[in-house]
């Protein structure tokens, strides 16, 4: 009750204002307002570095994400250093690198976290060995963010084929999602750069294939890169001549090769555009495994468009003995656009090697004139068309000649620029001759003079009766003449 009583009593001493209650002043609020603001900060750069590492860590599972695909080629941690070493040599852009050396490398495999930097490289080695730039449009160097503000008319096509474009895919398979939406920009920002091409079924999966390895600014150069510098545009321009073209050279090379496939073919009449068309406008990745289109890319920018003959050729020619076994049309066109692209990790790789080590330029060029021949031929010859049909296709050939007249008038130009570029070099070397036989007669007078000297003093030695050690004339003659 006491206790009770004391603490229920209005005891003055009970209700003092505790030490922590009392009022601060000035300098005391302004230390602890000085603090608050502190944490306050701190706060504010851990929630950024926060953001930051989630940001990373999301950029790394979305790398992982895109990589996600089995390599035929697995790269040695040998060739994986060499490969280091040239990506990371100073001015990179600006060397030039031996050819052989990069040919090994690219053969004995490509490390697929390095593929997208090692096809800049590629590029990079490719530009610096052309002699003359390839003719280009004006509008060729519009910055990629600039494109990307514009609108363009291929907008419906492009949607379309988004969610046809590697579905099964995990960065693509989401509808509007990161892969989707980066591979629609892509596309858009082409389809603006390039009006004559503007967009195209299958430049999708081409596409595709770069955003799966580099990002997408970067992936958008290598898209302009092959289209321009690698020629890969012509085959996708609206008349399809040069698809028509490499049907035929294909057709010829089969004849010329694998004599017996052709005719087999031939016999059933399956001609290429019935299932290599797809190879050439995609590049093979939209049949084939992810892992076996990389390596026809690394191909691709090291040797450029024939590549893709080359791994046709490859490919039909080593199922040679499984196709002869079908006889119908049915069942070769589907063992060819369905069994076929299902070949083994081995057989893909051997595939890779015979690609690296074929040449078959010369014989590109002679069925493309070969073509254009036959097509004369056939236009001159008779024919049943009405007169209607008849103009109709005079009307097509002449759309055909007018363009293939503006490509032979670009190559023209290039030949051109290539002649004035060598007559500058010959100039050059001519100056540089006459320069080193100034240099030359300067030295002869230089000699003539030193082996009077020579002469002189061995007179001079001779009257005052002095037999040192002199080395004869001709010794020293060629010892300065070394010299």
């Amino acid at each position: 009750m006491a206790l009770g009583g004391g603490v229920g009593g209005g005891d003055s001493t009970m209700g003092a204002v505790p030490e922590e209650r009392r009022k601060r002043n000035g300098v005391e609020l302004r230390e602890l307002w000085r603090k608050a603001v502190l944490q306050q900060i701190l706060l504010l750069r851990m929630e950024r570095e926060n953001q930051k590492l989630q940001a990373s860590e999301s950029d790394l599972q979305c790398r992982r994400l895109k990589l996600d695909y089995e390599e035929i080629t697995p790269c040695l941690k040998d060739v994986t250093l060499v490969w280091e070493r040239m990506l990371n040599a100073t001015g990179r852009s600006k060397v030039m690198f031996e050819t052989e050396e990069i040919h090994t490398a690219v053969g004995q495999g490509v490390p697929r976290q390095h593929r997208g930097e090692i096809w800049k490289f590629l590029s990079e080695q490719y530009l610096l060995r052309q002699e003359v730039p390839s003719a280009k449009p004006p509008n060729i160097d519009t910055p990629y963010k600039e494109l990307l503000k514009q609108l363009t008319s291929q907008q419906h096509a492009i949607l379309i084929d988004l969610g046809r474009t590697f579905p099964t895919h995990p960065y693509f398979s989401a509808q509007l999602g990161a892969g989707q939406l980066s591979l629609y920009n892509l596309l858009k920002a082409y389809s603006l750069l390039d009006p004559e091409v503007g967009y195209c079924q299958g430049l999708s999966f081409v596409a595709g294939v770069l955003l799966l390895h580099l990002c997408e600014e970067d992936a958008f150069h290598m898209l302009r890169f092959l289209m321009y510098d690698m020629g890969l545009r012509k085959q996708y321009r609206p008349d399809m001549i040069i698809l028509q073209i490499q049907m035929y050279q294909l057709s010829r090379l089969l004849h010329d090769y694998h004599r017996e496939l052709y005719t087999h073919l031939e016999q059933y009449e399956i001609g290429p555009s019935l299932y290599a068309a797809p190879w050439f406008l995609t590049a093979f990745a939209s049949h084939f495994p992810l892992g076996f289109v990389a390596r026809v890319f690394d191909m691709l920018f090291l040797q450029g468009s024939e590549v893709i003959f080359k791994v046709a050729l490859s490919l039909l020619g080593s199922h040679k003995p499984l196709i002869l076994q079908h006889e119908n049309l049915e069942s070769i066109v589907e063992f060819i656009k369905t069994t076929l692209p299902n070949l083994g990790l081995v057989q893909m790789e051997k595939t890779i090697n015979q690609v690296s080590e074929m040449d078959i330029s010369k014989q590109l060029q002679a069925y493309e004139v070969e073509y254009h021949v036959f097509q004369d031929e056939l236009l001159d010859g008779p024919s049943t068309l009405s007169q209607s049909q008849r103009v109709a296709q005079l009307e097509k050939t002449n759309g055909s000649l007018r363009q293939q007249n503006l490509d032979l008038l670009e190559e023209v130009q290039v030949a051109h620029a290539k002649i004035r570029w060598l007559e500058t070099r010959v100039d050059g070397l001519v100056n540089r001759e006459v320069e080193l036989q100034s240099e030359v007669k300067t030295l002869q007078q230089e000699r003539t003079e030193l082996q009077q000297t020579v002469s002189r003093l061995r007179d001079l030695l001779s009257s005052l009766g002095v037999n040192s050690p002199c080395p004869d004339q001709e010794n020293l003659t060629n010892t300065s003449y070394n010299q």
